[in-house]
């Protein structure tokens, strides 16, 4: 046997042992003798390691912000200047634009051709109507919070005031409401598909004289803009066709498959450019304004516009739905899953947090594993409250700084992408702001401003995370009550039959059996064959 080392023999993590006895030894008395120093210290490298973007988005905007601050102040700079000081943001800008179009179409192609509707049935119809409905109301709260709270608009109007923003919108007429539907209705069925890629229809009016009177006519044309609502329901539609052909059509969904794989690991890597991107998008954005503080105290609303959304959501609107269908306490639902919403503030990954959260569901919660192992894992691809709800609300911010009024079509377009988009968000870190960028592409508005967005995305992202998770731990457990009341429903027709073959009178034949003297009492009169032979049994 080896004898123990001495206890303050600091070379057992340093020096190597002649074999593998007395290489355990050391190692193993100085984890236990040093006080858990190393231990501690090897958790601290490995929450670094795994929040190292997030850390180094934090300390970008950071940067960005003095950086900003310092070039305002600097005066009069030339064009040149500012061409090369904005190109690392533009870069990282040119790379969000360039990965929409993959991740909407393969994303989207991928996720309609792995819901099998057959395999599904109608337990996954129930979980699929549930996390549509959540996602719409989501949308919807996002929507009227920031239009009620209004983040954007103080700042908006300063920005007009010095920038001279006047009388450019009185030189066309405005877009009547009809046009609008029927030019949502064209882009969401466009002529040419390889053209929907770059260009989308739009109605615009010029003035011509009639008779001495000027009258509004609408042309109709293509305008340069992604149709990307276009985009989205032709991959929608042509996931299920590929789901339908069955055995015939699963080549091109490994394909598709592959190439989603592939387009998550291209973000992955925009992902460790972003914060060089967002340090001189931050920066130049500052080093711009006339008003900072303004500026600060619209984002400070826009952060708190978001939080308040998914508190509202989260506390009041999903438990609400959990009780009305289930009767049951939804706060005590919550409490058992804590520990995953923990988690999921942690790694800000719902896709990470999927593991703990089935065990937590069916240990606590009382969730059936075929129901939890079912419904949890399609929930953290298609049902994205918190997303949605972001996307939102940060569009309408976007919307406002830069003094864009939305009408009702842009409103309808806003709530179908975000529901729709969420669907093809990733499970990852900042996976909702790539998304964001497709809902700003479908409304005309300049996907420059998400850089304002990525400067604080680090907190808001956290949160949509968490109500993320929720909303999948709900589903699971309305699926759960939903099923218990199949199988009550389903036993009622047996106990009724069980009970059609019971004699009418139930209560003297259990007296019969336990006294036999009532015997001759019980029932119609019998002849005396039948009594000799109950009289022999």
């Amino acid at each position: 046997m080896v004898a123990d080392p001495p206890k303050t023999e600091p070379k057992g993590f340093a020096e190597p042992a002649a074999n593998d006895g007395q290489a355990l030894g050391p190692r193993e008395d100085q984890v236990v003798t040093s006080g858990g120093s190393c231990s501690s210290w090897n958790q601290v490298r490995r929450c670094l390691r795994a929040n190292l973007l997030v850390l180094l988005t934090v300390v970008a905007v950071a940067i960005g912000v003095v950086l900003g601050l310092g070039v305002s102040r600097a005066g009069a700079l030339s064009p040149q200047f500012w061409a090369a000081f904005d190109f690392p943001g533009e870069l990282l800008l040119r790379l969000l634009k360039m990965i929409i179009l993959p991740l909407v179409v393969c994303s989207l192609i991928s996720g309609a051709a792995s819901l099998d509707p057959s395999a599904l049935g109608r337990l996954g119809a129930w979980a699929l109507l549930f996390f549509l409905v959540t996602t719409l109301l989501a949308s919807a709260l996002g929507v009227g919070l920031a239009l009620a709270l209004q983040p954007g608009a103080a700042f908006a109007a300063i920005n007009s005031s010095f920038e001279g923003v006047t009388g450019t919108e009185e030189e066309f007429p405005s877009k009547e409401v009809l046009d609008s539907f029927l030019d949502l209705a064209r882009n969401i069925f466009p002529s040419n598909l390889v053209s929907a890629t770059f260009r989308s229809y739009s109605t615009s009016y010029q003035w011509i004289k009639i008779n001495g009177t000027l009258v509004k006519e609408p042309n109709g044309k293509e305008v340069e803009g992604m149709n990307i609502l276009g985009l989205v329901v032709f991959a929608i539609i042509f996931g299920g066709a590929l789901r339908k052909l069955g055995p015939e059509g699963e080549l091109l969904i490994h394909f598709f498959n592959s190439f989603n794989d592939a387009t998550m690991v291209l973000v992955s890597w925009i992902m460790w450019y972003a914060p060089v991107g967002i340090l001189f998008l931050v920066a130049s954005q500052i080093a711009k304004m006339q008003d900072v503080g303004k500026f600060f105290i619209s984002l400070g609303k826009y952060i708190l516009c978001c939080l308040l959304g998914h508190a509202i959501h989260g506390i009041l609107v999903l438990p609400l739905i959990y009780f009305l269908f289930t009767r049951k306490n939804p706060y005590r639902f919550l409490w058992g899953i804590m520990a995953p919403l923990a988690t999921a503030f942690g790694t800000s990954s719902s896709s990470a947090t999927l593991p703990l959260m089935m065990k937590c569901v069916e240990e606590k919660n009382g969730v059936a594993k075929h129901i939890s192992r079912f419904i949890l894992p399609i929930g953290a691809t298609v049902n994205m409250d918190g997303a949605a709800l972001f996307q939102c609300v940060a569009t309408v911010f976007i919307a406002q700084l830069n003094g864009r009024s939305l009408n009702f079509v842009d409103i309808i377009i806003i709530l179908i992408m975000a529901t729709a988009s969420s669907v093809g968000a990733a499970g990852i870190p900042a996976g909702g702001i790539l998304t964001l960028a497709i809902i700003l592409e479908a409304i005309s508005l300049p996907v420059r401003e998400i850089s304002l967005i990525l400067a604080v995305d680090w907190l808001v992202d956290r949160s949509c995370t968490i109500l993320n998770v929720e909303g999948d731990a709900f589903g699971a457990g309305l699926l759960q009550s939903y099923v218990d009341r199949m199988k009550i429903q389903s036993m009622e027709p047996e106990l009724v039959q069980f009970k059609s073959e019971v004699p009418p009178n139930p209560v003297p034949a259990a007296i019969e059996e336990g006294n036999p003297l009532l015997k001759q009492y019980q029932g119609p009169p019998r002849d005396a064959a039948t009594c000799e032979k109950e009289s022999v049994m």
